[in-house]
């Protein structure tokens, strides 16, 4: 393989040729860059928190915490320090390296602000990096969240442009960018991914990679949820994506952007150990452990170690993310079915 260096200039051409590839060869090219970066048998371990749930204005059509959808989600209000505290220490005593905190909300108050930066604060003294996740910000917002010291800001793209107005209308995908944008000016650094099998093509699938790789500089983390289908949600009914489409979009985000964490999200619960291992041999090194995520259930941290012992795996004791755009990449070669003996 030649050398190359981090792109922000894939074509969906490229994409869908890498997609494409027989499953071993894609898988191979995925683990070889995956070395290149990461220590393979490593992965990150984080943990996130519903800190304010419920009745948010969007109608994310996916969301049970939307006022717009009747679910069993009760709303509550703000979460104390001293709650959030204990829920960073136990996370940490799991072995969490990062405690991401969610606020179900359109975009946050100035008043929500002052009582979450002493959050970021604690949750900083504990040696855990902080992730927030609270909705679009002004440019003086995401600067004092940068003074707070936060590392990561988690603002989803969820799906492609194209197929984005079918699953949110209350915001537009600029609005999302524009958010990115003002997170990256502020420095923070950016956790964003997105959802599949929102009833999406496959061309979708690929879409959203592609507005993924066009960030400068790539998301240091990059969420890949598979729909967990919430009665009550207009997509309560949609089927789950095949396991091997699932690893392929895995293995192609991981050729794309070299340097980040790919994280195996939401409804990881239901993926089968043979599927999870393999999306960690294509690349995913980051998974979120705890028995909940935001308001759903997660895969049991007993149910984890059986998995990581039989793999060889271990948790990561701090994270590697590379910064340096010039280190030198295995450049992914496409191969077709044809050619292939």
């Amino acid at each position: 393989m030649q050398n190359s260096t981090i792109r922000h200039d894939w074509t969906l051409a490229e994409i869908e040729a890498i997609y494409h590839q027989p499953l071993m060869h894609l898988l191979y090219q995925a683990q070889t860059i995956h070395r290149s970066q990461f220590n393979p048998n490593e992965v990150q371990a984080a943990s996130l928190l519903s800190i304010q749930t419920g009745s948010c204005p969007e109608d994310c059509s996916y969301c049970p915490q939307s006022v717009h959808h009747q679910t069993d989600v009760e709303p509550e209000k703000m979460m104390d320090l001293d709650a959030v505290i204990a829920a960073a220490k136990k996370a940490k005593a799991m072995g969490a390296t990062r405690f991401c905190m969610g606020s179900a909300v359109r975009k946050p108050t100035n008043r929500q602000l002052d009582a979450i930066i002493p959050m970021i604060h604690a949750v900083k003294a504990l040696n855990l990096e902080t992730c927030l996740t609270t909705g679009m910000l002004t440019e003086t917002q995401a600067a004092r969240l940068k003074v707070a010291e936060l590392d990561y800001y988690n603002h989803n793209l969820d799906t492609s442009p194209e197929y984005y107005p079918e699953i949110i209308t209350t915001r537009t995908y600029e609005d999302r960018l524009d958010t990115l944008a003002t997170v990256q000016k502020a420095g923070l650094k950016v956790c964003c991914g997105g959802i599949l099998g929102l009833g999406e093509s496959l061309a979708d699938r690929l879409s959203f990679l592609q507005q993924l790789t066009q960030l400068n500089p790539h998301p240091q983390s990059v969420p890949i949820n598979q729909l967990i289908p919430t009665e009550g949600t207009p997509l309560a009914n949609q089927e789950a994506v095949d396991p091997i489409e699932f690893v392929r979009v895995v293995a192609t985000a991981r050729i794309l952007m070299p340097g980040a964490y790919i994280r195996l999200s939401g409804w990881r619960k239901v993926l089968s150990s043979e599927t999870q291992t393999l999306c960690f041999f294509a690349g995913a090194n980051s998974i979120f452990i705890g028995e909940t995520l935001l308001t759903r259930k997660n895969s049991l941290p007993e149910e984890d170690q059986v998995l990581f012992n039989k793999l060889g795996l271990q948790l990561e004791m701090s994270p590697k993310y590379t910064e340096d755009v010039h280190r030198s990449i295995p450049t992914p070669i496409t191969l077709s079915a044809t050619t292939v003996s």
